[in-house]
């Protein structure tokens, strides 16, 4: 009970301690103030286009919230130093990983041969321009926003193999054993399933992106914090 009390104690610290390593100086805070007034305005000249109906705002605001978090994420993980052998059985799990998620959540997927590559400029902003191709062997739509997320989660997969202790081999048995690594892949499979497909047609239908982006914030955070690792 004492070692489990003390293990949360620890947790909690290391969190905190990396929450506040987040606070922005002043230069940040304003770049960060002037890309949310830039997305606010880009979202609101969309909305107030005569041949757009906006039913539920939120729509305006899941891409963004994917994009700049996906971002952050990012700049706020450190890369370890390693050595070369963990470096590259990082980036090939992370390559692996990426491509999982992006078959789970619509980005790719066998194709049919019905659609050529076309570009979409029709949509909000964050979900264009979108890139579809529909070949005799493979289907790809590329949405910004995802493409993005699922890029960031990629690389905070990478940065947990090089941050895994132990070595290679462990690492990767640790990664796919560790709920905040699995948890991505789980839930994009549950968004996907439950009405968070990332295709174009699901956009044109008004489908709930809410479930999506509760998952890649979820996902995000615990892959950044790395609790269990």
């Amino acid at each position: 009970m004492a070692r489990t009390q003390t293990s949360c104690n620890m947790a909690g610290a290391t969190l905190g301690a990396r929450f506040r390593g987040l606070r922005p100086d002043r230069t940040t805070a304003m770049v960060v103030a002037v890309v949310l007034f830039c997305e606010a305005l880009l979202a609101v000249t969309y909305a107030a286009r005569p041949d757009v109906r906006i039913t539920n705002p939120l729509i305006l605001v899941y891409p963004f919230v994917w994009i700049d978090v996906g971002v952050l994420a990012v700049l706020a993980t450190e890369l370890p130093q390693t050595t070369s052998r963990r470096r590259y059985l990082g980036a090939a799990v992370a390559t692996g990983y990426f491509v999982v998620l992006a078959y789970f959540g619509g980005l790719l997927g066998a194709g049919a041969g019905m659609v050529p590559l076309t570009v979409n400029w029709n949509l909000p902003p964050g979900y264009t321009p979108a890139l579809l191709y529909d070949g005799s062997l493979l289907r790809v739509i590329l949405e910004p926003y995802k493409v993005v997320g699922y890029v960031a989660l990629a690389y905070l997969v990478y940065v947990t193999v090089l941050d895994a202790a132990g070595s290679a081999v462990s690492g990767v048995i640790g990664l796919f054993s560790c709920v905040s690594c699995t948890w991505p892949i789980l839930g994009t499979v549950a968004a996907s399933i439950f009405g968070g497909s990332s295709a174009i047609a699901a956009a044109a239908l008004g489908q709930a992106y809410g479930l999506s982006t509760l998952v890649f914030l979820s996902a995000v955070f615990l892959l950044w914090w790395r609790p269990t690792l």
